[in-house]
């Protein structure tokens, strides 16, 4: 058999305790090429996303009586960095924040929809090329291919928007990039919300980015921006 034929497919843990939606959602994603792995609750998410490691997870804010953020906490605190995308049933700045905060990378609004759904999950599964393995910013290392920072050899763990946003910051160095510019390249798609959002992401990566006493290397431009730079 030829070895180049065997292609596995990206998988997709979905943890919804409604049991239509999750039939029509696996369905749906089965259809686009993703292997489903589904689960009702989040004690069985958890073993899922632990025993299958899928490629991506999306979680459901509500499982019955159960929150699905802290499912995302619980799986962020565990190093599990995969991309998770929330199901929300309202599109509000604290549900967003909320989301965030769990460590969710985005976020879908329901009901659901099968064409901006599967979009959505295929801007997070697409193969990635890039013409550099590795962005430098003074004693910062993004290397593309493993996906990781390092800051003076000591690696730093983010989500994959994290990731993003920092990856878009050292594609332009001492830069001022305006809201509109970091929600349409680091997002690539109509977000349909506030910039505030920005603001958190910005606020939590600067947490990670600076701890051990390192200096502020993303600063804000009051009323334009945010620009990496030394000072």
């Amino acid at each position: 058999m030829n070895p180049i034929a065997l292609q596995i497919s990206p998988s997709v843990l979905l943890v919804e305790s409604d049991p239509v939606l999750a039939g029509q959602i696996s369905e749906d994603l089965q259809t686009a090429g993703y292997q489903p792995l589904i689960a009702p609750d989040a004690k069985t998410g958890w073993h899922q996303a632990n025993l299958n490691q899928p490629h991506l997870i999306v979680i459901a804010r509500m499982l019955g009586s159960e929150s699905g953020l802290e499912l995302c906490s619980q799986l962020r605190r565990e190093e599990n960095y995969v991309p998770i995308l929330m199901l929300l049933l309202r599109d509000t700045l604290p549900d967003r924040i909320a989301c965030l905060e769990a460590g969710a990378d985005d976020y879908f609004l329901k009901p659901y929809r099968r064409e901006d759904f599967l979009k959505l999950i295929h801007l997070y599964l697409k193969p990635e090329t890039y013409p550099t393995d590795r962005l430098h910013f003074g004693d910062f290392i993004l290397d593309l291919s493993t996906r990781t920072v390092l800051r003076d050899r000591e690696v730093i763990a983010l989500t994959m928007k994290e990731f993003e946003l920092l990856k878009y910051l050292m594609e332009h160095p001492r830069e001022v990039l305006n809201r509109d510019q970091i929600l349409e390249n680091v997002w690539g798609y109509d977000f349909m919300g506030e910039s505030n959002v920005i603001e958190v992401y910005i606020r939590y990566l600067r947490l990670k980015l600076e701890t051990h006493g390192y200096k502020r290397l993303i600063h804000t431009v009051r009323g334009l921006g945010y620009v990496l730079r030394e000072s």
